[in-house]
């Protein structure tokens, strides 16, 4: 590597909205479900509590829960929390998506194509090298390359012989990490 001190560029990339589910729906065997408005059910049972999040079929619009508590007794649930399940907090409803013990629990993946954004100044003409901090707001899972390849403009070919990096380009990754353009 060379001995010139590197430009540090900042990328973020950022969730644009709420990913879709891959969900298989009963009725049309549609793969696709959204969130929608982002509703919970709650329902108690004397001193157990169960509560699902609503999502809704992409294709015909048919709803079905999502498992977030199932037979929980009522003092176990944080107050804060209960009183977000009331409310369809969109930011727990966010929390609840996002989380990977649900999505193992319910056997759904999140699609998140066309669900976010990078933030990216423009790379500066000279002094080479530069040096680019990808920072994650949230869990989006990307191959670096393709990372890469919007941030900059630049083919796949291109990337292999001007990016220095410590993680496989084609692996999908959802954890900082930061590489060096030749």
């Amino acid at each position: 590597m060379s001995t010139r001190p590197h430009i540090v560029l900042p990328w973020t990339v950022r969730r644009t909205r709420l990913p879709l589910l891959a969900l298989r729906c009963v009725d049309c065997r549609s793969g696709l479900a959204s969130t929608g408005d982002g509703k919970f059910r709650v329902n108690a049972n004397g001193k157990l509590l169960d509560v699902w999040l609503l999502v809704a079929c992409v294709s015909c619009d048919r709803t079905s829960k999502i498992t977030v508590h199932d037979r929980v007794p009522v003092r176990y649930v944080d107050p804060i929390l209960l009183e977000g399940y009331f409310g369809n907090s969109s930011a727990l409803v966010a929390r609840v998506l996002l989380d990977p013990l649900i999505a193992r629990r319910n056997r759904f993946a999140l699609e998140w194509d066309s669900c976010w954004e990078l933030l990216a100044p423009s790379p500066p003409e000279s002094p080479w090298p530069v040096q680019v901090s990808v920072i994650f707001d949230d869990p989006v899972p990307l191959r670096p390359e393709r990372l890469i390849a919007q941030g900059l403009g630049i083919s796949r070919g291109e990337i292999a012989r001007r990016v220095k990096i410590d993680i496989p380009l084609n692996r999908r990754t959802h954890r900082d990490f930061s590489f060096v353009l030749l």
